[in-house]
């Protein structure tokens, strides 16, 4: 089977591209590829027909995102919507990456995990777009795996963020005398190496549709920092803050917690607990042995 990997050295797509089988993978960069331009889809498939296409590439800076809405949306809906249609032109399966945050804007506060069966309501425009993209690929695409995951982190790091938040907690725990971090944002850290094994496994079936992804467990981004430092063995003190205090121009969901249920009901949900991930990557990283 021919793999096609969009957004091959981001987070993910550098894992992906590990699990795959290299003499049938085709990697696809920014400079290889731009979604937003059909003509460019259509030219980087001309000659490599792939089986499968794994679409990774994303606008994910959120604050960004609310204030270039156009830039936003062309990325993560018309982005989406050029690969679903050729990925449906030429019969290949498809697999486009979601977020948690196409949840939390509901009214009345969340304290359940959501399930694939819950009705989406994002809370700003990244999670807007990125359910427009969502909608193009199930109503474009036959063959289609949507996955969303949940606070990715990854040995490569997010090529559009320049790290990602453990690196980022790392370099500051050693620069500061303390840490202030929220308190008031529960989700799941997703573990892009456990993420892309999954992914693979998924792709040699025909269990289309939406798939929640997560490593077990949930915590707020303050719980996360406290862990990242006591495996990495910093004394930095962490001080619990809310959302309001940091005056962010995005509007975060406070609970977007993922039940991975389709895996559930179809005996793959083999994830590891959030804090093993966080054990591998930190030793995978040379923070820890």
């Amino acid at each position: 089977m021919k793999v096609a990997v969009i957004g091959a050295n981001g987070q993910l797509g550098s894992d992906l591209c590990k699990q795959l089988d290299a003499a049938d993978l085709m990697s696809l960069t920014h400079s290889g590829i731009e979604i937003t331009i059909m003509d460019s889809v259509k030219d980087s498939f001309q000659k490599y027909r792939p089986d499968i296409i794994i679409n990774t590439a994303a606008f994910h800076r959120v604050d960004d995102c609310e204030a270039d809405p156009d830039k936003t949306f062309r990325v993560n809906a018309l982005g989406a919507r050029n690969v679903a249609l050729i990925a449906q032109e030429r019969g290949a399966k498809l697999v486009h990456l979601s977020t948690d945050y196409v949840f939390g804007g509901e009214d009345e506060p969340r304290t359940t995990p959501y399930t694939e069966l819950d009705i989406p309501v994002p809370a700003n425009t990244y999670g807007k777009s990125k359910l427009a993209g969502e909608d193009f690929v199930r109503q474009l695409c036959s063959k289609h795996f949507i996955v969303r995951a949940s606070a990715l982190f990854g040995v490569a790091g997010s090529s559009g963020k320049g790290g990602n938040f453990i690196e980022t907690m790392l370099k500051l725990a050693r620069e500061r005398d303390e840490l202030r971090v929220v308190n008031d944002q529960v989700f799941s850290p997703t573990y892009t190496k456990d993420l892309a094994g999954k992914i693979a496994r998924l792709i040699a079936t025909e269990y289309y549709g939406i798939f929640h992804i997560t490593n077990k467990g949930i915590c707020s981004w303050y719980e996360f920092t406290k862990e990242i430092l006591r495996l990495a063995g910093l004394k930095t003190p962490v001080i619990p803050i809310t959302s309001d205090q940091l005056n962010q121009k995005a509007r975060r969901p406070r609970y977007s917690v993922l039940d991975n249920y389709h895996l559930q009901l179809l005996g793959m949900d083999d994830m590891r607990p959030w804090q093993e991930a966080l054990k591998d990557y930190l030793i995978e990283k040379g923070h820890i042995t």
